[in-house]
């Protein structure tokens, strides 16, 4: 490639975990895309700040000269449509795999071993063993995990020495993979002991789990979302939810962050963490191996990979 290519970073940081850019390359930080570190002319690699929302998006257009945005985060739903003709957009496929793999189990075992009840007896000083009433286990639970990307394979790697039953589904079947289609959810979701959500948020995803998926849980069944909010209908997952029929355990939430006086708060079968389970200490060696991997294929003129396409 020719021509000199400008590269703005979010993070100071990044700099060194690139490594040493390629010849014509120049790194530059722009950690708030309102402060921009240069002019706009000659940026042609823009990597945005995690979980930047629409008013980053906003700044694509502002940029002649872009031709690359290599997103942080695996969900790129905040830039679908926002970005213009001639520009690619790159997610961040496999640098969440691990820690949000991670979660999702977390949050199972937590949920199913009763551990949030046990830290409210702990803040209660109060020994809350009941012999009459032990918690639940995962051996033998039967796990449909809806969004058969790289996250749910991680899962579902992360999940088989538990000695679980899996069931993966996708937009369209894949019977090779043993993959099922996703419109044979109400007949898949009455025999999961939990459901797991990593599926990305689109058009066709947004407000999937409905009044109809959700009464369709078996009873005493795990909801477990680490994907989007808006995947699911708020209103919906409340009303189930304070029956105690079902219990869930929530990474994400519609609105985001979730108001103070929102009733999911003070539900005693729901978990709630605040859209953390792809931050961990690991995420920017794993993001810049991937923006540096990204800047040498541009520079040399070579094929991108992650480039955004629809589908889940």
């Amino acid at each position: 490639m020719s021509a000199d290519v400008k590269v703005w970073i979010p993070h100071e940081a990044g700099r060194a975990l690139l490594g040493e850019p390629p010849p014509g390359v120049t790194v530059e930080v722009a950690e708030d895309p309102t402060r921009l570190p240069s002019e706009v002319a000659g940026v042609r690699f823009w990597v945005p700040p995690f979980l930047a929302g629409p008013a980053a998006a906003a700044l694509v257009r502002e940029l002649p000269d872009l031709e690359v945005v290599q997103l942080l985060s695996a969900g790129a739903d905040a830039w679908v449509g926002r970005i213009p003709g001639g520009v690619t957009l790159c997610d961040a496929r496999g640098v969440h795999d691990p820690s949000t793999a991670e979660w999702v189990v977390a949050a199972i075992l937590s949920q199913l071993r009763a551990f949030p009840a046990f830290a409210r007896a702990q803040a209660r000083r109060e020994w809350a063993y009941d012999a009459e009433a032990p918690t639940d286990e995962l051996a033998g639970k039967r796990v449909l995990i809806v969004g058969a990307g790289s996250i749910g394979t991680a899962v579902r790697v992360r999940l088989a020495p538990f000695e679980v039953d899996f069931t993966l589904v996708a937009r369209t079947a894949r019977p090779e993979q043993g993959v099922y289609a996703v419109d044979e959810l109400p007949r898949l979701l009455p025999e999961a002991d939990v459901v797991v959500l990593l599926l990305p948020l689109t058009e066709q995803t947004r407000g999937l789990v409905d009044e109809k998926f959700l009464a369709a849980m078996r009873d005493g069944a795990l909801l477990v979302n680490a994907a989007r909010g808006p995947v699911t209908r708020t209103d919906a997952l409340v009303a189930e939810l304070s029956t105690g029929r079902i219990s869930a355990a929530l990474d994400v939430t519609d609105p985001e962050p979730l108001p103070a006086d929102h009733p999911l708060w003070a539900m005693p079968n729901v978990l709630l963490t605040p859209h953390v389970a792809g931050s961990v200490r690991g995420l920017l060696p794993r993001a810049y191996r991937l923006v540096g991997d990204q800047v040498r294929r541009f520079a040399a003129g070579e094929p991108l990979i992650n480039a955004v396409v629809d589908g889940y």
